[in-house]
């Protein structure tokens, strides 16, 4: 059920995203620039929210965090993307998240904790760069942990979920989802531990 939801949301993302790409790609701006400016969006909608501005928060990370989707469609249509790329775009990942995560951890204190939404919000932060981390040393062993129910856009999705939630004044909306995160990002880094696991060719009968 859960890969018919992410597959559903991506084919959706991608029916938007790629002519959004080669019109890009047409008049010059590279996949680089892309991911930089979607950063510095992401950035600026994190600072927003952790001063409580939950609804404008939400909309800018939403739509700054959909170019993690976009310079990657951008990087397929030019005909993939350079080493460099690719350690460019996951390192503005990693900022990025921890902007969204460290700023939504800063706003529930500031509130007392609502519903134990600080504690979700750091356990999400944590296990959510240990997902990340997972595949990309996975990949650098040979292995393939190219699994999870919880992947980067699912993750900020849900947040972005519960900031709506919390800017419509439902004080739960925002902890709720932070929870939800929390768990499904546990699984997830487990997931792909256990499937890289399995992975791992057999050693040589002596």
């Amino acid at each position: 059920m859960a890969k018919i939801v992410q597959s559903t949301a991506r084919a959706v993302v991608a029916y938007v995203v790629d002519p959004v790409a080669r019109f890009l790609l047409r008049i010059g701006v590279s996949p680089d620039a892309v991911t930089i400016a979607g950063t510095v969006g992401v950035l600026i909608g994190s600072y927003l929210g952790a001063q409580g501005h939950l609804f404008w928060a939400t909309v800018i990370v939403t739509a700054c965090a959909l170019t993690d989707v976009l310079d990657g469609t951008m990087a397929r249509i030019r005909g993939g993307s350079s080493k460099f790329g690719a350690l460019l775009d996951s390192s503005m990942d990693r900022i990025a998240d921890g902007a969204v995560f460290g700023a939504v951890a800063f706003y529930l204190a500031g509130e007392g904790n609502p519903y134990g939404g600080l504690v979700a919000a750091l356990i999400s932060l944590v296990f959510g760069q240990v997902v990340s981390y997972v595949k990309a040393r996975a990949q650098s062993l040979g292995l393939n942990a190219d699994v999870g129910i919880a992947e980067r856009l699912e993750r900020l999705l849900i947040v972005g979920a519960g900031g709506l939630l919390g800017a419509a004044g439902l004080e739960w909306g925002l902890p709720a989802a932070l929870w939800v995160l929390a768990v499904l990002s546990v699984i997830t880094a487990f997931q792909r531990l256990l499937h890289a696991r399995r992975t791992e060719p057999k050693a040589p009968a002596a």
